[in-house]
Parts: structure tokens; C-alpha cells; sequence
């Protein structure tokens, strides 16, 4: 099974065998929030205390062997901007990001990168040989604007090459329940320039449903990364909601999960 579930100082996540780089896919579980975010909720920007997010970040950045303050973040506006971060982008807790960008790279050792989700597809890619990471925020919008391209074309200009990448997605709305509007199945036609046999079935009161992952896996393949070094997660968000966050179940009363990733 190409996911396996750990459990690591009462924090649970899944990791992917086809990432060689320490990374997890974490859980909504594990934390100390209370109440809609109980319990591992790690935004400090939805109304949950400020020392329980604190916490729960401590908890994220001990799986690494770092502090809460040493990780660098995404800022996701459902965009397509990609920050190559370093050294000066550890990002201390609590506080707001001084740049937007729905998913960062590095080629900087214990540097843990960190992007989060509730519904949408969490990202992570690792080239092993050039020693390259990425953590990235694949909501539908970000999707369609060609985020995984953007993020592959920052990962080369730091030395990865497409047929070395290994790419993994984390938990998020599945095609089981990702009913949308006809902007989300015509942006992925435009997307993928109409590769799109089996990404889409009927809903109810002319809707559709979209399975967003395999539309992103597929764009993975397009950018000349191997289908075997490719991992997809087929765990709803949307249907297990005592495991993960989902907006979309909680109608927005919710908080956040991560995804992370370090060299």
C-alpha cells in the first residue's frame, strides 16, 4: 500500500513510499483546540486561541526536530505564485506572512515546508538527486491557473529535472463529493487542453461532479514527471470529517490542516 498511517507523539499522518524526504500528511487529530477546531488546528487566523495554534505547531515541527518558529509556510490566496524560500523565510507563529504563494520550494536542508487545506489537494514533491522540496496548495482555483506548473518550473531553476520528481498528494474533497458548478469542470478542460475522459459525472440541478486529484495527476504526467513516481490520496476530506478538516462539511466552521515536507 503506497500510504501507510503513523503515529508519533499521539500525532497521527500518513506518509507516502515514494518520497524519500521526512513528510506527513496530518490529521485534524493530535492537537489541543477546543471546540470547531478541536483539535490539531493549525491557523491563528480563524478564531481559535492563540496558544492552543501555538501548540498544536509545536507539535507539527517536533515530527522534524525543530521549534514552531522554524518552518517556512505557504500564504494561499488560491493563486498560482510560488516562492523559493531559504533561510530568512522561517516563519515565526503567530504571525501574519509577508508574501502570498499557494506553494513554496527550497533547496535548504531542515527547512520544513509547510502548506495547509480543508477540502482542497495538499502537494508534496521532492527531487532527491538535486535536493529539492515542495509543499503545495491545490485548491481548484490554483489548480486550473497551473500551480503544479509554476511549481515544477521553480523546482528546475534550482537543479530538479521532471523525470527525477516524486510527487504525493495528501487527503482532500474526493470525486465522490466535489459537486461544483460548470466553471470548475471548464477551467479543468482548459487546463489539461481537454484530457479529460472520466474527470467528470452528472450531479443533480445541472452540476457536476470533478475529480480534482486525477485531473492534478494527470497535469503531473504532462509536465514530464514518471506516472510510478506519482502518489495519489483517495481519502474525502468531505467523507471522513471525525479525521479531517472539510469546509465544505462544516459549511466554514472549521480550522486547518498541513501538509509538510524537509530535507
Amino acid at each position: 500500500m503506497p500510504y501507510s498511517i503513523r503515529l508519533e507523539q499521539n500525532l497521527p499522518y500518513l506518509v507516502s513510499s515514494l518520497l524519500p524526504a521526512r513528510h506527513a500528511f496530518l490529521t485534524r487529530n493530535g492537537g489541543v483546540s477546543q471546540g470547531i477546531f478541536s483539535s490539531l488546528n493549525l491557523s491563528a487566523f480563524l478564531g481559535d486561541r492563540p496558544e492552543c495554534v501555538r501548540e498544536n505547531c509545536r507539535r507539527v515541527c517536533s515530527l522534524f526536530g525543530l521549534g514552531e518558529n522554524d518552518a517556512a509556510v505557504t500564504c494561499q490566496v488560491h493563486g498560482k505564485s510560488v516562492r523559493i524560500v531559504t533561510e530568512a523565510d522561517r516563519h515565526e507563529c503567530l504571525t501574519p506572512v509577508s508574501y502570498e504563494a499557494d506553494a513554496i520550494v527550497t533547496n535548504v536542508e531542515k527547512l520544513p515546508l509547510l502548506c495547509f487545506s480543508a477540502d482542497c489537494m495538499p502537494l508534496l514533491m521532492q527531487d532527491p538527486v538535486a535536493g529539492v522540496a515542495a509543499a503545495v496548495h491545490c485548491g481548484w482555483r490554483s489548480s486550473v491557473s497551473d500551480i503544479i506548473g509554476a511549481t515544477v518550473e521553480a523546482m528546475v531553476s534550482l537543479g530538479a529535472e521532471p523525470e527525477r520528481i516524486c510527487a504525493a498528494t495528501g487527503p482532500s474533497i474526493g470525486f465522490c463529493c466535489f459537486e461544483c458548478g460548470e466553471e470548475v469542470p471548464s477551467g479543468v478542460s482548459a487546463y489539461l487542453s481537454g484530457e479529460t475522459d472520466g474527470l467528470f459525472r452528472p450531479a443533480e440541478e445541472g452540476k457536476t461532479y470533478v475529480d480534482l486529484a486525477e485531473a492534478n495527476r494527470r497535469r503531473l504526467i504532462q509536465l514530464g514527471i514518471l506516472p510510478e513516481k506519482i502518489d495519489v490520496c483517495r481519502e474525502c476530506t468531505f467523507c471522513h470529517p471525525e479525521s479531517y478538516w472539510s469546509h465544505r462539511y462544516t459549511r466554514g466552521k472549521r480550522g486547518v490542516q498541513g501538509a509538510a515536507i524537509c530535507l
